[in-house]
């Protein structure tokens, strides 16, 4: 597991035995994994809010490039 952010009370982890496609997990009170490639979705998201979940994706998205550099640093790129 590799930190690569903390921001606004969460921290950003890829998990470095994790599987495509890329996506990054966040964690707080709660837990939600958000897809990098597939329109920034949510993929699944537990014990988080409406509105943590919406602050959430704000984070990923604003930071979106680097995230993904470090996915393919850590896994390559596109399947």
């Amino acid at each position: 597991m590799v930190t690569v952010l903390r921001a606004q009370g969460l921290r950003v982890v890829i998990f470095a035995n994790d599987h495509h496609p890329a996506h990054v997990h966040l964690f707080g009170d709660g837990h939600a994994k958000i897809d990098l490639y597939s329109a920034l979705q949510l993929t699944w998201a537990d014990g988080m809010t409406r509105g943590e979940i919406r602050h959430a994706m704000q984070i990923v998205i604003a930071h979106q490039g680097e995230l993904l550099a470090r996915w393919e640093s850590i896994h390559g790129g596109p399947d």
